[in-house]
């Protein structure tokens, strides 16, 4: 009888070990769950939750379905094209216009997010240590990212990544879980399938339509495949950890973004707190919680804002020297790699130091900036789903590792939604 019992325990070891090695050896997923989160999860669904309860919760689960379904197309091409292609030289083959664009707007938009989580995580880092001034904190925020993108920039940005994973989880979790969650109503609220009426401090329209930007994403979906480049997963071997690793990035994701919502609905809601600065969250969590409930807070907020600092100058840089490559029909060899070439550390350091102009003082607000990119974000969305749809539909490259009908439906629906959501930012910006 001991003996059986020695052996159960043997063996139950042994599977949580099996699950702790295959954690270990994530990476590409998590680094792309956290870069794509940033100000925009952290904002529109403190806003969301703030302004409208749970009443645009199936939005958050629509785009993260869409975000999953364009991630993993994405993956599954960078492993299994025959002609060992990176996701920008399938899109090139079918028109210039790709890279053309891909190139401008990711230089645009890598540019502004940036520029929100710099500002961010400066006035995250001010309220947590009390010296200086937010924009002393941001320049300090760029000094360290200089120092992380450099030599072996994969290797350090995955063991970063990781470690900020984990306070996220502790800090966010644990402030919904205080604040109570009404199951009932996030169940309603993700089969409502509705938009409320204007309450809040912003529009629905453009609540819902960042929400989609930020979740759903646009351009920072096409650093995904170059993530697994570094990684080295780029055969059909790994197909099966390439899927697991990004399905265990987009729990997480699911987890933390329905918490930050959490406290906006039960907490911000219920009081009538409107968001206008980040630090009205702060607020309203002292009055619960006291200096500890801020603390906790704005730890959470350095984390997610951090994450996207480091993560989005080097995903963007990337597609954005591979998309010059394309352009100018110039080649990158297969035994040269992106982050070697000057173009790409060029890129790179514009990316990470002139988003700084925008935590000056006085300067568009935190909030403000990040709702407009976000909901900018969408513009790019058509796109990347059109080119999708076709390039992953190509049996000549594929073969049999096409899309199925599951997926061919999502890409469509997606361009509908990013093209009927550009037409109303258009309208509520000329309104």
């Amino acid at each position: 009888m001991e003996i059986q019992k020695e052996l159960d325990i043997q063996s139950n070891k042994t599977f949580l070990q099996k699950i702790w090695n295959s954690v270990k050896e994530y990476g590409p997923g998590i680094i792309m769950i956290l870069t794509m989160m940033g100000a925009g999860d952290l904002i529109t669904a403190s806003v969301s939750g703030a302004s409208f309860g749970y009443n645009l919760m199936w939005l958050l689960v629509l785009s993260l379905l869409i975000r999953f379904v364009i991630c993993n197309i994405m993956g599954r091409y960078q492993i299994y094209n025959n002609q060992g292609m990176t996701i920008l030289e399938g899109y090139a083959r079918l028109h210039k216009f790709f890279p053309f664009f891909f190139g401008i707007a990711s230089l645009v938009i890598g540019h502004l997010i940036i520029a929100q989580m710099i500002k961010g995580s400066g006035i995250a880092l001010n309220w947590m240590f009390g010296i200086g001034n937010d924009f002393i904190w941001s320049v300090i925020v760029v000094l360290v990212s200089l120092f992380i993108a450099g030599s072996n920039a994969y290797k350090k940005l995955e063991l970063v990544m990781k470690g900020l994973l984990a306070v996220l989880t502790i800090c966010f979790i644990g402030l919904a879980v205080y604040s109570g969650p009404d199951v009932g109503s996030i169940l309603k609220g993700t089969v409502g399938f509705g938009l409320p009426e204007d309450t809040g401090a912003y529009s629905v329209i453009l609540v819902g339509v960042s929400l989609v930007g930020a979740v759903a994403g646009s351009l920072t979906n096409l650093i995904y495949p170059y993530f697994l480049q570094d990684k080295g997963w780029t055969k059909p071997v790994h197909r099966r950890i390439q899927r697991n690793d990004l399905l265990f990035g987009f729990i997480a994701a699911i987890s933390l973004t329905l918490a930050i919502w959490i406290v906006g609905a039960e907490i911000l809601r219920p009081n009538q707190i409107q968001i206008k600065d980040i630090d009205d969250i702060s607020r309203a969590l002292s009055i619960y919680m006291g200096d500890l409930g801020s603390w906790v807070f704005y730890l959470g907020v350095f984390a997610i804002l951090y994450s996207s600092v480091i993560g989005t100058a080097n995903g963007y840089a990337k597609v954005i020297t591979d998309c010059y490559y394309k352009v100018t029909n110039k080649v990158l060899t297969k035994e040269q790699k992106i982050e070697g070439d000057n173009k790409f550390k060029w890129i790179s350091l514009f990316l990470l130091i002139s988003p700084i102009i925008w935590s000056i003082p006085g300067t568009t607000g935190f909030v403000a900036l990040t709702l407009f990119t976000n909901a900018l974000n969408v513009v790019g969305l058509p796109a990347i789903a059109v080119g999708l749809l076709i390039i992953s539909n190509q049996k000549k490259y594929l073969g049999k590792y096409t899309n199925n009908w599951f997926e061919n439906i999502m890409l469509v629906g997606t361009t509908l939604l990013a093209i009927w959501g550009s037409y109303q930012l258009l309208l509520s910006f000329f309104s």
